[in-house]
This record gives structure tokens, C-alpha cells and sequence, in this order.
């Protein structure tokens, strides 16, 4: 096979791997809202850091490999960014349409790239905020639950977060290494918050779906995801990852029974249409998108928190 047929079918390959790996992270989530019924969103989010950490913990072993104090800090801070993100979504997506709350958190990881962007690239946010106004209706009295908008963008703010926090940890410690040292902090942070109240209500049929939901976020998609992007470039592989709103909407659809209206769709399609314009921009200018790091690192925040 000449290598420019063996490139083709490396991005195919990867290209399908993506779309596996964003279906898992919605299949996930859409799970996650049917069991909000029985253990509430924050005990899902729980459940689900807890058996995340826990196979992280037995795939990785990080304490073989010693961290340094700042590294430290920054996994600490990571896991603290984790469990906001996680429990904010989660909240979010039991009051508003998983659609409408994927597009709202996606602003986060959109919010890095138009500031580290040049010229035309910033006008990206002027599309992004109109795909926000579409998708809650201001004009509307009785438009998207304004809590749980509140509570997406709040979730927004803490990936962008994960993401500058991701960034400086690489410098310190390796992606993997600094995923298995923040879940176990998120673990333990939603734990503290939130498990107390939680645990009476758990049975064993609970903890096996709790477990099946750690593998299809964070294990499986944090896995595709790594070997998508052997076989993508980095701008390619941002662009792929900028259309998971749209995988949200059909997902939320088919499972949750979630239809949106036409604005709702317009909405998701604007900030779709600034995350593909912001992603390729800064391929241009040689700056990395709105979700892959410098070094075209996978971007561990998105199955891993949510």
C-alpha cells in the first residue's frame, strides 16, 4: 500500500474513532440523566468519579511515578475543575435539553481559542454569542430554564479552566499521569460535598450502572481519543470534536426524547460554526483549537469531567 493510501485510511480510521469517542461521552451523559431520577444529578456525577478514579487508579498506579509539589498543585487544581465542571453539567442537563447544555458548555474550550486568537479569528465570539441567544431565548419569558443556563455556562468556565490548567500540567507531569491524580481529587472532592447524602440510596444494580457509566466517560472515549489522534492532525481532530453539539441534539433526541425547536437548532448550529471557524483560524495562525493542547495532546477534559 503506498503511504498516501495508508494516510488516507489512518484518517479514516481516526476520524471514526472521534465519532465513537463523542457518541460514548453523549450515550454517557443521556444515561446519566435517566439515573438522575433515582440518586439526583450530583449523586450520578459522584458515582461516576468514584468508579472513574477507581479504574484509574488500577490501570495507572500514578504514585509510581513521583510528582513534583507544583505538579501537585496543578492535579489538585485540575481534579477541583473536574468536579465543578461534573457537577455543574449534570445539573445543568436534568433542567435544560442535553443539546442546549452541551452547546453552552462547549463556550469554555470556544472562550480560550477566540482569546488566543489573532484578527479575524476573534469575530468567531460575535458568532458564538448569537448561537447563546438563540439557544436561550432572552426575549422570551419562557425560554430555557435559566438555572440550568446558568449552571452550563458555569460548567463552561470551569473546562476553560481545565483546559489552561491541562496545559500547565503538561509541562509537569505527562496527560495520563495528571488525569489519574486529578479524577481521584474529583472523586474525593464530590464526595466530601455530595456523598454522604448519596450513599444510603445506592444499591448494587446502582453501583454496576455507575461502573458501566465510567467506562463509556472517561475510559472508553479517553482511549478512542488517544488513538484518534495518532492518525489526525491536531486541526483536523478539533474540528471532528467542534460537531459534539450536534451528536448531543440527535443523541438527546433518540434517547432523552428531547426535540428542539428550529431557534434551539439554530443556536447549536452557530456555536458549531465558531468552534469549526475558531479550530481551523488557529490552525492557521499555529495556535491550538479550542480543544487540543500544544502538543496535540488529546484533550482529556471532556470525557473525563463531564
Amino acid at each position: 500500500m503506498t503511504s498516501s493510501g495508508k494516510g488516507s485510511n489512518n484518517a479514516k480510521t481516526g476520524t471514526a474513532m472521534a465519532g465513537a469517542a463523542m457518541c460514548c461521552v453523549q450515550l454517557g451523559l443521556a444515561a446519566s440523566v435517566g439515573l438522575s431520577d433515582a440518586l439526583g444529578p450530583e449523586g450520578v456525577s459522584w458515582l461516576r468519579l468514584a468508579w472513574a478514579a477507581v479504574f484509574l487508579l488500577a490501570f495507572t498506579r500514578p504514585w509510581r511515578s513521583p510528582l513534583s509539589r507544583s505538579g501537585l498543585v496543578t492535579c489538585i487544581l485540575l481534579g477541583l475543575a473536574t468536579a465543578g465542571m461534573t457537577l455543574m453539567f449534570m445539573a445543568a442537563a436534568v433542567r435544560i435539553p442535553l443539546g442546549t447544555a452541551s452547546a453552552l458548555e462547549f463556550l469554555g474550550p470556544l472562550a480560550v481559542a477566540v482569546v488566543r486568537s489573532r484578527g479575524a479569528g476573534r469575530w468567531w465570539a460575535l458568532v458564538a454569542a448569537a448561537g447563546v441567544a438563540a439557544l436561550t431565548e432572552p426575549w422570551n419569558g419562557g425560554g430555557s430554564d435559566p438555572i440550568g443556563v446558568l449552571l452550563a455556562l458555569g460548567a463552561a468556565a470551569c473546562w476553560a479552566a481545565y483546559i489552561l490548567l491541562t496545559q500547565r500540567a503538561g509541562d509537569e507531569v505527562n496527560g495520563l499521569q495528571a488525569l489519574a491524580v486529578s479524577l481521584p481529587v474529583a472523586a474525593a472532592a464530590t464526595t466530601v460535598l455530595v456523598g454522604p447524602a448519596v450513599v444510603g440510596r445506592l444499591d448494587w444494580q446502582l453501583l454496576l450502572v455507575g461502573a458501566g457509566l465510567a467506562l463509556l466517560m472517561p475510559v472508553i472515549p479517553f482511549s478512542l481519543e488517544l488513538l484518534a489522534l495518532r492518525r489526525l492532525k491536531a486541526s483536523v481532530f478539533g474540528t471532528l470534536m467542534s460537531l459534539e453539539p450536534a451528536i448531543a441534539v440527535a443523541i438527546g433526541f433518540v434517547v432523552l426524547g428531547q426535540a428542539p425547536g428550529l431557534t434551539a437548532l439554530a443556536g447549536v448550529a452557530l456555536v458549531m460554526a465558531a468552534g469549526v471557524g475558531v479550530t481551523l483560524q488557529s490552525g492557521r495562525e499555529g495556535r491550538p483549537g479550542p480543544d487540543v493542547r500544544d502538543d496535540g495532546a488529546s484533550r482529556t477534559e471532556a470525557p473525563a469531567a463531564r
